[in-house]
């Protein structure tokens, strides 16, 4: 057997491990806990995990791989949310409002930010924005800031990449660096 064929059949085996322990864990997992568990290095991790990320997507498997930081996780497809929702009996999205999506979009892209830092960004004060994206958990305190007061540092959840479809932070819309802020765009 070729060298080549041995890395592709082993990366398919720990990617069918790390899928079978996920599966099993019904939470996310750090990376670290996964190479303990599986007994591998870090290229081997990173290579089984995009096999399976891959895996999943490419054949319209109803779970999907999902990435924030160094956890990792099995989440339901976006396009199937409809009937999980259905299932367990809950609304289908969050109603939010403008100053809370506003909000949300400062902390998936800034994050980890603390309140004052969101409150900068936005210019007006944040709290009952934030305070609603925490209740509605798309929004987590993640410890504290290194500086003075300690403020509290803010970041996106697993739920919040689940209702809006993403796999990782990653995968967060880039603003087109040529269209100024303040231009508007007709259609």
């Amino acid at each position: 057997m070729t060298q080549q064929l041995q890395e592709i059949q082993s990366t398919t085996q720990i990617a069918a491990a790390i899928e079978s322990v996920l599966f099993v864990s019904g939470r996310p997992l750090e990376y670290v806990e996964l190479r303990k568990l599986l007994g591998i290095d870090d290229d081997s991790l990173t290579n089984g995990l995009q096999m399976l990320a891959y895996h999943l997507e490419s054949q319209g498997h109803g779970i999907r791989l999902q990435r924030l930081g160094e956890q990792v996780q099995l989440v339901t497809a976006p396009e199937n949310s409809h009937y999980i929702a259905a299932l367990l009996g809950l609304p289908m999205t969050a109603k939010l409002t403008t100053a809370a999506m506003e909000t949300l979009a400062v902390v998936s892209y800034r994050q980890p930010i603390t309140r004052a830092q969101i409150e900068a960004v936005r210019g007006v004060n944040s709290d009952r924005a934030l305070i609603s994206l925490i209740q509605h958990g798309l929004v987590a305190e993640i410890g504290r800031a290194q500086t003075v007061g300690r403020p509290a540092l803010f970041a996106t959840t697993p739920e919040f990449l689940q209702q809006f479809g993403l796999t990782s932070l990653e995968q967060l819309p880039r603003p087109d660096s040529r269209t100024p802020i303040t231009e508007t765009r007709r259609e």
